[in-house]
């Protein structure tokens, strides 16, 4: 990629502080990848910058970093001297995004890690609370689009689903975990009701190597297609969810970010099936409560002090515009809190 040299200033704090002026209205544009192919269009780009009120001068924690989409909104809102520290499990999305942002020079650092230990990178990376943190849960269009990830059933390939390529696949869990437990992941990630049928083809049906396998095997246990969706699509995200460890990272991500968020600091969180919306939902309306006793106890013992005020209560969905013009879109609910 070919990029223009530029000399970049960094904000008198420092990587170690924080400041909080006055939000500055600023346009968003998209870069354009070494290919002259436009970036990625991410999920409620402009209602996440409006609720993380983004602002020159403050640091920001992407948590999810992806192909860099809601990074580069970030940094370009925060001109000229905002801070952006970009997280990513995926090895390949961290390094397609240092293409992408590596022209904003010392304003951007990119991290192969988990947001799960956002409090631990930040603390190495000299820095000691944030302004602002995106979560985009969910997996991205270039991991579903692009080989190699073995998460979708579109193509035949090998049956991976991990983000971060190391320890085990998803095929060796398939091969190896007997049918309750099989059944149960199903059931309990993918919310599929039909769980044990799925599970008792699996073990008859081993070994299974591919995504191509398993979709025509879970297709020819539940009886072909229900409408409009593939007979898997339950199965699969059950499998990835688990293979990934997606909601107990999720449950670690959301604690760690409230210890890192500034006083006045917005977690700003999309999430894109029930699942993973009630986890946020229950830790946001938790953090927000003056007491957190068990219902049953008639006065209050817990002396539990809020950390979070909830900024909307109701959560805001993609406009029709959006969903019209990327339909991986409209599931997406967006959730928003601030730091007391």
């Amino acid at each position: 990629m070919v990029t223009a040299a530029i000399t970049l200033q960094m904000p008198a704090l420092g990587w170690a502080g924080v400041a909080r002026p006055a939000p500055v209205s600023r346009g968003v544009t998209y870069a354009l990848a070494s290919d002259a192919q436009p970036l990625h269009r991410p999920v409620m780009l402009a209602e996440s910058l409006q609720f993380l009120q983004v602002s020159a001068g403050s640091v920001y924690v992407d948590g999810t970093l992806g192909e860099g989409g809601h990074a580069l909104g970030i940094l370009q809102q925060s001109e000229p001297d905002g801070l952006v520290l970009g997280i990513d499990r995926d090895p390949r999305s961290v390094e397609a995004s240092r293409e992408r942002l590596g022209h904003y020079g010392n304003r951007v650092m990119l991290v192969h890690g988990n947001y799960a230990d956002m409090r631990r990178i930040a603390d190495q990376r000299g820095v000691a609370a944030a302004n602002g943190i995106l979560l985009d849960l969910g997996f991205s269009s270039r991991q579903i689009d692009l080989p190699g990830y073995g998460l979708s059933f579109q193509r035949d390939e090998p049956l991976d689903m991990r983000y971060d390529p190391v320890g085990a696949t998803a095929a060796d869990f398939l091969n190896t975990a007997n049918e309750t437990v099989l059944a149960d992941v199903i059931f309990r990630y993918g919310e599929e009701r039909r769980s044990r049928a799925i599970a008792r083809a699996i073990v008859n049906g081993r070994p299974i190597a591919t995504t191509g396998q398993l979709a025509n095997l879970v297709a020819r246990a539940l009886g072909g297609r229900r409408g409009g969706r593939h007979p898997a699509t339950r199965t699969f995200q059950a499998l990835r969810i688990s293979a990934n460890q997606e909601l107990e990272h999720l449950s670690a991500g959301l604690a760690a970010a409230t210890e890192l968020l500034a006083p006045g600091g917005r977690l700003v969180v999309i999430s894109y099936h029930s699942l993973e919306d009630r986890l946020v939902k229950e830790w946001l309306d938790r953090e927000a409560a003056t007491c957190i006793c068990p219902p049953e106890l008639p006065v209050c013992v817990c002396e539990h002090q809020p950390r979070l005020r909830s900024v909307r209560r109701r959560i805001t969905r993609p406009t029709d515009a959006e969903q019209s013009s990327n339909p991986r879109s409209r599931s997406a609910r967006l959730r928003v809190a601030e730091r007391i």
